[in-house]
């Protein structure tokens, strides 16, 4: 089994407050509204807390696909939220498991400052591919810049 880390920071002009509700209480339901992607999150098991399981529809070179998601903690004191990707039609052979930690924090201008961990659980020692990187990380800005814009053409959002 291999792990491999990577780490980001982004500025946001959204408060911590505001964009951890819509990621992490709302984002079931706001995911789907504001990408287009994305069909629908549906809880299979549990009540949102650590331990549940969500699937994640989403449509991809005109196929529907799907990603399970396991809720690993949300602590709303901290704005932290990490999950971990266990399932998907689209992994890899070579690819075990993702594990996303996600913190935000207060940034000077009234924004926030978004840090977020991605741990790569591969079969073996095989590191992803750039390519596989890349898939990764564009997902994941597309989904963050979608919410991001819906919060800041709706400011009344609370």
């Amino acid at each position: 089994m291999g792990v491999f880390t990577f780490s980001e920071e982004n500025i946001s002009a959204v408060a911590p407050a505001t964009l951890y509700k819509a990621l992490v209480f709302d984002g079931d339901n706001l995911i789907p509204k504001v990408v287009d992607a994305v069909q629908s999150v549906d809880i299979l098991e549990g009540t949102g807390g650590p331990g549940t399981i969500k699937k994640i529809n989403y449509l991809e070179g005109g196929q529907l696909h799907y990603a399970k998601h396991k809720v690993e903690a949300v602590d709303k004191d901290n704005f932290v939220y990490n999950y971990t990707l266990v399932e998907s039609d689209t992994f890899p052979e070579t690819l075990d498991k993702i594990a996303v930690e996600t913190k935000l924090a207060a940034a000077p201008n009234g924004g926030s400052v978004v840090k977020v961990t991605v741990n790569y659980v591969t079969k073996g020692d095989v590191k992803p591919s750039e390519e596989e990187l890349k898939i990764g990380k564009q997902k994941g800005d597309g989904l963050f810049k979608a919410v991001e814009a819906y919060l800041l053409a709706n400011p009344s959002y609370n």
